[in-house]
């Protein structure tokens, strides 16, 4: 079978051999690769199992080999110009993913292949066809995907950047006998929550929900040392259900001088029953706000997330009862993890 492409003497081997290492085109490597195969004797139907070309490409190439020598291995159209999807272009394209239509003068909020294509002619000049655009896409690994909802912070920029500074240097400088959590609370639904699931082909799984929702509330602290989470339960999201939680704080720390309690702005957290109880507790406690709309510095909100994930969410439990009894078990379970990486990590 090597018949089908000329010999070549020795010398003339080696040299292909030596550009072959030295290429980093991968067309260009498989086309020397199925010369080499050729003059090993391999057969064209045999090279479509190895090398994943079909055995047309394989008598073309050894045609195109057989008139014109090694030059045919090598891509004709690399003089044609400039790349297209040059790492500028790339990058340009990646700033503008990150963009809304709306910024460059389109009356529609959202992106498509065409209206992205006809931005980059207006930035660069450079038209590319749809399906290049796809490419260029895959290869700045840009995603369709859902936006996030979110309230912007009406604190000036300085000011929520001067308290979040301040709570930062407030964790980062703890003093021995002192705590910090990050409190929030977080509604548990008997109804559970719609997420996403792994199907197979033609199915869609149900998840059966009770109809009539029953809520119960947790308040939470996770201890910024060792990651912890003390929680309280109740019927209701009121100023009592955080009066609970600080209760219970001032007991587990009980040795502790000063409790840092860093939260957000819901109301219940700055209510008259609370001023109360903040008096009585003699400053111990001490309550740090966020800025409004910040939930992302506030750490205990993705122990919440993963709890949706872990159990609320597609969630089979009859009643509130067997709900509860995950959601406690979660909590406890990762406590323990927590607190066992805790103590090998101060062990090493």
């Amino acid at each position: 079978m090597s018949s089908i492409v000329p010999k070549v003497s020795w010398f003339v081997k080696q040299k292909m051999k030596k550009r072959f290492q030295k290429c980093r085109i991968a067309g260009v490597r498989i086309r020397y690769l199925i010369v080499f195969n050729l003059w090993n004797g391999r057969r064209p139907r045999e090279l479509e199992s190895i090398l994943k070309v079909h055995n047309t490409t394989v008598y073309r190439l050894a045609k195109r080999f057989s008139e014109l020598g090694e030059a045919a291995l090598w891509d004709g159209r690399e003089d044609n110009g400039v790349a297209k999807l040059s790492e500028t272009y790339l990058g340009m394209l990646n700033d503008l993913v990150r963009t809304s239509p709306l910024d460059h003068g389109w009356r529609r909020p959202t992106w498509t292949r065409e209206l992205l294509v006809e931005t980059m002619v207006r930035e660069t000049g450079v038209r590319i066809h749809l399906a290049t655009m796809s490419r260029a896409l895959a290869l700045i690994k840009a995603r369709r995907g859902k936006p996030r909802p979110s309230v912007k912070c009406p604190w000036h920029p300085a000011a929520k950047t001067r308290r979040l500074n301040q709570i930062a240097q407030l964790v980062a400088s703890l003093r021995r006998h002192e705590v910090a959590v990050y409190e929030d609370e977080v509604d548990i639904h008997l109804n559970p929550k719609i997420g996403l699931d792994w199907m197979g082909l033609g199915q869609q799984k149900e998840v059966v929900t009770p109809g009539k929702n029953e809520k119960r509330y947790l308040a939470g602290a996770l201890d910024v040392r060792t990651g912890e989470i003390h929680w309280v339960e109740a019927l209701k999201k009121d100023a009592w259900l955080f009066l609970d939680l600080l209760k219970k704080l001032t007991v587990v720390y009980a040795k502790a001088r000063v409790i840092h309690v860093i939260l957000d702005n819901y109301k219940i957290h700055s209510s008259n029953i609370i001023g109360i109880a903040l008096a009585h507790f003699a400053r111990r406690v001490r309550l740090h706000f966020l800025p409004p709309y910040c939930p992302d510095y506030n750490r205990i909100e993705r122990v919440w997330q993963d709890l949706h994930a872990h159990v609320t969410r597609n969630h089979q439990c009859p009643g509130m009862t067997e709900l509860m009894r995950e959601v406690r078990y979660y909590l406890r379970k990762r406590n323990r993890r927590t607190l066992r990486a805790a103590s090998i990590n101060a062990a090493a």
